[in-house]
């Protein structure tokens, strides 16, 4: 277990007001101080500085901020683009809502910050719709509580992605539908945004109704085939993480850190040495896709990404990696009788998700294996299909940052949404 702790250590409102990136100190103190500053372009660098309201503020479109309070007391920020900056540019009350989530490490700064043509939050305002960003507890833009503080009480971390989807999810929906005054929304998920999707359908079927359908991009729920490296190598200490780093004080990672945003500002900017090495990194841990990778680009990602997640997420995951089930999250046997009512987690049952969802999957998905994919759509309630990403080497990370994802995804999304009407 050395390894793994040294990992950690390592790694370790309607008037929308713009705020700085997570890492925009000390992107800016990098910029000032290095002696070769000028070989950092001043758009990538200042979009590595700002926050997600900077960013969106930045290039004209419209932004508001929304605080949304969760039943048990977290409060969570969501970010809405009413409308388009060149197409559908006014005010529409008759707008479609679609709400978008997050995957892991993640924020909705990630739909944004690849710029306006690239972005899907973008892309979907500029199609006609009424687009809200959800930030998950716990996530730089979500990393607050009406009584605990996250810097101090450990209590604020004790939470997985079954929260998210079962405390959080149902808070924002509710939100976007009462302000939007809508009946229904659409739903695009990433990654971790369908895995929360999964506990929010099944716990709380109530909110498969409020749901026109789901986009499921990456889809995660089943492990069995995950070949991401770090996580096949957490997985065998999946059951004793949380109790081993709460000892020694750590409850969050990959929030608020120096790390990525020098090795992105230092290592990874155009004109550097170990550019290519940055990529090779990034390849490694997500997939390879060069001809949908933009390095330039590689600064204002690690400004912005990762932006914090809580131990007990990473080790459910790493409960549910190489086995033939998703179930719930393993607290050990006498707390598992206390809260379920069993020495065992119970499975979480897909078949009671019954809000229309469509799964979009890629060939080479170290994350989301395609037999994992099968498996996911042979037990949800009403898997509407599997729907393949026509790109050989598309990767886990091209669904929120490739340079190709509106012509081979985000433009096929739109029609689908378009064919199901708004309400």
């Amino acid at each position: 277990m050395k390894w793994l702790l040294g990992l950690f250590f390592c790694i370790c409102v309607n008037q929308a007001t713009a705020r700085r990136s997570p890492h925009a100190d000390y992107v800016e103190e990098l910029y000032r101080l290095d002696a070769q500053g000028a070989r950092y372009s001043t758009n990538v660098t200042e979009d590595a500085l700002l926050d997600i309201v900077g960013l969106i503020k930045k290039y004209r479109y419209p932004v508001e901020v929304h605080k949304v309070v969760t039943e048990d007391g977290y409060i969570l920020e969501m970010q809405r683009i009413p409308h388009g900056r060149d197409q559908n540019n006014r005010p529409d009350p008759k707008k479609p809502a679609v709400l978008v989530m997050h995957g892991l490490f993640a924020s909705a700064a990630d739909w944004v910050l690849m710029g306006p043509g690239v972005g899907l939050a973008y892309i979907l305002a500029e199609a006609g719709y009424d687009v809200w960003l959800g930030n998950a507890r716990g996530t730089y833009y979500s990393r607050a509580h009406i009584k605990l503080d996250p810097d101090n009480d450990s209590e604020f971390w004790k939470f997985s992605w079954e929260e998210i989807g079962t405390r959080d999810l149902p808070a924002m929906i509710d939100y976007t539908l009462k302000v939007a005054g809508k009946r229904r929304l659409h739903y695009i998920g990433h990654s971790q945004g369908t895995t929360v999707f999964w506990a929010m359908g099944s716990l709380r079927p109530e909110y498969n109704s409020k749901i026109i359908a789901m986009q499921a991009y990456a889809p995660v729920a089943y492990l069995e085939f995950n070949a991401n490296r770090l996580l096949k190598l957490i997985a065998p200490h999946a059951n004793s993480i949380e109790a081993l780093t709460s000892l020694i004080g750590i409850n969050e990672l990959f929030g608020r850190s120096d790390f990525f945003t020098n090795l992105g500002m230092r290592f990874c900017a155009d004109g550097t040495f170990f550019q290519a090495m940055c990529t090779n990194m990034l390849f490694a841990f997500a997939g390879r896709s060069e001809d949908m990778h933009n390095a330039t680009m590689l600064p204002v990602k690690l400004g912005h990404t990762p932006a914090g997640i809580a131990v007990r997420q990473i080790a459910h995951y790493g409960q549910l990696i190489n086995k033939n089930f998703f179930r719930r999250y393993d607290h050990g046997r006498l707390t598992n009788w206390r809260v379920y009512r069993s020495f065992t987690p119970p499975r979480y049952d897909l078949s009671l998700i019954t809000a229309p969802v469509f799964l979009h999957y890629v060939d080479e998905d170290i994350f989301a294996d395609v037999r994992d994919v099968r498996k996911l759509h042979a037990e949800l309630g009403r898997s509407v299909g599997m729907f393949r990403v026509p790109h050989a080497t598309f990767s886990h990370l091209d669904f929120m940052w490739g340079s190709g994802a509106k012509d081979l995804l985000y433009d096929r999304t739109i029609q689908i949404l378009r064919s199901l009407g708004d309400e």
